[in-house]
């Protein structure tokens, strides 16, 4: 998602950096509660998940297909505070609990920035400072 945003030259890209910072929140809150280090782990993780993503053709030198392969399915053992191959580790989870939760938090949250929008297109008016009365009525 960070490379898709920086690909982007409108509003857009803001909310999906961020969008993919905030999904970051979740490994990083999870090493911090295993007390391990955070930020390298996290590191690690982007890492290893850039390198499965990318092109042959970008200059970069590439893995070998099986090693991104491998690369894809890194995640974090919080026991030892290190990455490693959930796939051989035994660790699989069921995509499409993942799914449905990422996109009812992601309808959950632009419905909360709906309804923000909402109150500041309608604000109240400010309520007539009683001094002005006052001063008015003489």
């Amino acid at each position: 998602l960070e490379s898709f945003a920086h690909s982007l030259g409108t509003r857009e890209q803001l909310a999906i950096a961020e969008f993919a910072e905030a999904l970051l929140v979740i490994p990083r809150t999870l090493a911090v509660n295993a007390a391990k280090d955070a930020i390298d782990l996290v590191a690690q993780l982007k890492a290893h998940h850039a390198k499965s993503q990318a092109d042959d053709d970008d200059g970069n030198e590439a893995p070998a297909p099986n090693d991104k392969t491998d690369l894809k399915f890194t995640g974090l053992d919080l026991v030892n505070g290190v990455t490693r191959n959930n796939f051989q580790a035994g660790v699989l989870e069921p995509a499409i609990s993942k799914i449905k939760c990422l996109r009812f938090a992601t309808e959950a949250a632009i419905t909360i920035l709906r309804i923000d929008d909402s109150i500041k297109l309608n604000p109240k008016p400010p309520p007539e400072d009683p001094r002005a009365k006052m001063r008015r009525g003489r």
